[in-house]
């Protein structure tokens, strides 16, 4: 494949006793996807700044082909225009020409950026998530040979993630993307870059296979002992376990992959948890009764229309929908920080509620790291286990030498794994989490995970990860926009497609709406008669999808209240599935009779 950039033994130091990145040799070719991974702080973005020659360093050189075309996209990268249309397209682009292109066409609909203002909307005003849309649109709307991307899944939601991924897996550009996102890391990387300790270690394939690498060297390495305690050995122990895992390793290589996960046990033993769970916080944890959630719009949004939601002792739930359907206000009001609309919240005598927001002005910015964690506590029990300040600080990436580093001085990241280490502290046996994976790299996601998977208590998450919300919840909810919570005992997969399907029902009234501004009566063409008789078998399709999306809430409700009787869920599926198939061609049958 062409060569398209190079780099040679690259350094850069920024001034500092310990070079950044140390003599680094390395190049992108042609259809290469690279995913990028390391800890915060250890050069992800130093590095890809160097390669798309946002940067240059201190020694070494980097070698682009002529004539390369190439787009970065950074977490500081900034919208160019006064619109979102001029910031996107380039020029005030009519719409009947951006949507005859394919590639902005897609990248329009499927980035959304500007979010409901559409695309003549100013950019004054925009949030920081809603200009790092409008930046990644730009650069995905151009024919590049090379297109690097720093952290592009951090304002998206899990569609959102699912979409960029199926787009970039679609087009032939090349592509070095930094993300902590592993499962957008495991669907769309070839290669895999390892930042650590100044060097870049390369890798075959994406996160499972890099995963697979470490628990390899680890066993080189340890003890029988040490190596059964690895964090790598048990990731790969769940991803062998869980939803079928991508691989590009040979067979010989999967099989000693199994060998040396065949004694870990599993995550948590999720009825023991539960027990211990009960014992610590009753019957009681929160419970939302008949309750309303409106937020202030011109027309009012409600959220949530007179629901009732119980959440129990030892439930591990995470919370899903797309950006703007609530998820943070939901939160917030299980956290008792707001007031329902209606309705009554009721919480547990003995809650201990701790909530991770995505606020980081809670942070004493005064103090030093290991004072930060200590004003809290000096030791704490989790998963059995007692933990010193200094030790749990240790854990989420302070090391000895930064635990005494003023709290101003952080990073981001760093100042997200300090907030998650104080919180942790408080021994709190309900957890909220809002967005945790936001700036964390993915060794600190990895002991994130590793902690909680022995942590009897509740546990509430909203998060665009698709990867941490399969891997620590039991549970799925997601917001659709109808003022339901839905339970969803498929997961994410189940979320993903019902979401194709309110897009696709979406699409099917707006074709009408069309249809009937088209011509008198809503069907084009034809006899008074002929019309008339479109319109009857119209209504007619209408009325039978409307009983069928009645009757497919009423089959969700009778899934999850036979969760352990297999019979019945194998004769409610088989209903579930002959519904959604006879839905599909009313549907088809519908635009047939619009257009005819």
């Amino acid at each position: 494949m062409p060569n398209l950039v190079n780099l040679e033994n690259v350094a850069i130091a920024f001034g500092g006793p310990k070079p950044v990145l140390d003599g680094v040799s390395l190049g992108v070719d042609s259809g290469d996807r690279v995913g990028v991974v390391g800890r915060n702080g250890g050069g992800k973005s130093t590095l890809i700044s160097i390669l798309a020659g946002r940067l240059d360093p201190d020694s070494g050189r980097v070698s682009p082909v002529r004539g390369l075309r190439m787009a970065s996209v950074t977490q500081q990268s900034q919208p160019t225009g006064a619109t979102v249309r001029s910031s996107v397209l380039g020029g005030e682009i009519p719409d009947h020409e951006w949507a005859a292109e394919p590639r902005s066409r897609a990248v329009i609909e499927g980035l959304r950026p500007g979010g409901g203002r559409g695309l003549d909307a100013s950019i004054e005003g925009l949030s920081g998530g809603e200009r790092q849309r409008i930046a990644l649109a730009a650069a995905l709307v151009q024919d590049l040979d090379l297109l690097v991307l720093d952290e592009p899944t951090n304002h998206l939601d899990v569609e959102g993630v699912r979409w960029l991924a199926e787009h970039l897996l679609a087009r032939r550009t090349a592509l070095v993307v930094v993300t902590h996102d592993r499962w957008f890391l495991d669907t769309v990387a070839s290669r895999t870059w390892e930042v650590v300790d100044g060097h870049v270690e390369q890798y075959e394939g994406g996160y499972n296979d890099w995963i697979f690498a470490r628990a390899e060297r680890a066993r080189l390495a340890d003890a029988a002992e040490q190596r059964r305690r690895n964090l790598a050995r048990k990731e790969l122990a769940w991803l062998r376990r869980g939803p079928q895992a991508r691989t590009s390793k040979p067979r010989y290589r999967v099989e000693a992959a199994e060998a040396l996960i065949a004694d870990v046990p599993e995550p948590r033993d999720t009825v023991e948890l539960v027990t211990m769970a009960r014992h610590r916080l009753g019957r009681t944890v929160v419970e939302l009764e008949d309750a309303t959630l409106t937020v202030p719009s011109e027309p009012p949004r409600t959220i949530v229309d007179r629901q009732t939601w119980r959440i129990g002792p030892g439930d591990r739930v995470g919370i899903v929908g797309i950006n703007g359907s609530g998820k943070t206000t939901l939160l917030r009001t299980v956290a008792g920080e707001r007031e329902l609309d209606g309705g009554k919240r009721t919480q547990g005598t003995t809650v201990r509620m701790a909530h991770l927001s995505q606020d980081l002005s809670d942070l004493p910015l005064h103090r030093r790291v290991l004072q930060a964690v200590e004003d809290i506590a000096e030791r704490v029990w989790i998963g059995g286990r007692e933990h010193t300040a200094s030790a749990l600080a240790e854990r989420f990436g302070f090391p000895a030498s930064r635990q005494w580093t003023p709290v101003a001085e952080l990073s981001g990241g760093e100042r997200r794994r300090l907030q998650l280490v104080r919180l942790l502290m408080t021994e709190p046996n309900v957890l909220l989490l809002d967005e945790p994976t936001n700036d964390l790299d993915v060794d600190t996601l990895q002991q994130l995970e590793d902690l909680l998977d022995n942590w009897a208590g509740t546990l509430v998450v909203v998060s665009h990860d698709r990867y941490l919300t399969e891997r620590i919840c039991d549970r799925v909810v997601a917001l659709f926009g109808d003022g339901r919570i839905t339970d969803l005992p498929g997961g994410i997969e189940e979320y993903l497609r019902r979401r194709d399907q309110q897009a696709e029902r979406e699409n099917v009234r707006s074709v009408a709406a069309a249809s009937s501004s088209a011509t008198p009566g809503g069907v084009p063409g034809g006899s008074e008669g002929d019309r008339r008789a479109a319109r009857k078998e119209i209504q007619r399709i209408e009325r039978r999808i409307e009983k069928l999306d009645t009757r497919e809430k009423q089959l969700h409700t009778a899934l999850a209240d036979a969760a352990t009787d297999p019979g019945r869920l194998q004769e409610l599926d088989a209903e579930l599935k002959a519904l959604l198939s006879e839905r599909e061609q009313l549907e088809e049958s519908w635009l047939e009779a619009s257009v005819d």
